[in-house]
């Protein structure tokens, strides 16, 4: 199981790891006892993790990149770096995304090509950059790998196809790594998708208040860690407003869509929203 890998002495990298979720997770390590280096955009914001956590972990190494993760001579650079300052690694979390509204102009692909650029080649190059690393696990090191997905790649909801086709590439190269990977038992894989989570891409930068309906990032990352204990690939995390058994018949009622012969997106067709309702809430 993946619950070795937080002890104490151990490595992460996580990848948007300044704010919100990555930020949470980054926490939940150096709580652990774990070395921890992050990498984000947001330099200022790279520079108050790093000051903020040695103050509260001073016996830690910690370290944090401001990088571009669609740049992959930047990760290049960023694995000697790390690699010389930490020697090994022990856990990488890819999790660095935007969130730029296409609007649907389907005659400007501009917003697309930089979602993807970062939501989907980012952690190509992610995993790319320290595939060799994470393989090399024993029985004594295991490793694991943690990508981001989104509900929102799962079960494509109309609104903003660059980001549900990133998250959906996202789920597709985590489901082939595991697979890959299945003969090593100590190299693990985890598809972490959050449930409505209160974080800077959804709303607390522009100071608005937690919703109730709304999980705490510091939830998202503590879900992590027990299904990582439990060894399972999809961490489907519920919220305060939807329970684990809502998301199973939501993602089902989707995938019916193709096996049924329906219309794609039918949950939110007219012709079908009110039979989609009944079949997920009972209604």
């Amino acid at each position: 199981m993946s619950s070795s890998i937080f002890k104490a002495g151990n490595v992460a990298l996580i990848s948007g790891g300044a704010s919100g979720i990555g930020r949470a997770i980054a926490d939940l390590c150096l709580a652990k006892g774990m070395n921890v280096a992050i990498i984000d955009s947001n330099i200022e914001a790279t520079k108050a993790f790093v000051s903020s956590s040695k103050e509260k972990y001073p016996s830690a190494t910690i370290d944090g990149y401001q990088e571009d993760v669609s740049n992959p001579p930047a990760w290049s650079l960023l694995k000697k770096d790390f690699i010389k300052r930490f020697h090994k690694i022990d856990l990488l979390v890819l999790n660095a995304a935007i969130h730029t509204k296409s609007e649907c102009n389907w005659k400007d692909p501009t917003s697309f090509t930089k979602t993807m650029d970062v939501n989907y080649s980012g952690y190509l190059y992610g995993i790319s950059t320290f595939f060799d690393q994470i393989r090399a696990s024993t029985a004594e090191s295991p490793k694991a790998i943690v990508l981001t997905g989104s509900k929102q790649g799962i079960t494509n909801p109309p609104g903003n196809p660059a980001y549900n086709a990133s998250k959906a590439a996202v789920k597709s190269i985590a489901e082939s790594l595991h697979f890959d990977l299945r003969e090593n038992a100590n190299t693990h894989v985890h598809l972490l998708v959050p449930g409505w989570t209160y974080t800077g891409m959804t709303g607390s930068s522009v100071g608005k208040g937690k919703p109730d309906g709304a999980w705490a990032a510091e939830q998202v990352a503590e879900y992590l860690v027990e299904k990582m204990e439990k060894g399972e690939f999809y961490v489907i995390c519920p919220d305060n407003e939807v329970d684990e058994e809502t998301d199973r018949k939501r993602m089902a009622w989707g995938a019916g869509d193709v096996i049924e012969r329906r219309p794609p997106l039918s949950r939110w067709r007219d012709d079908w929203k009110e039979k989609a309702a009944a079949e997920i809430h009972g209604a």
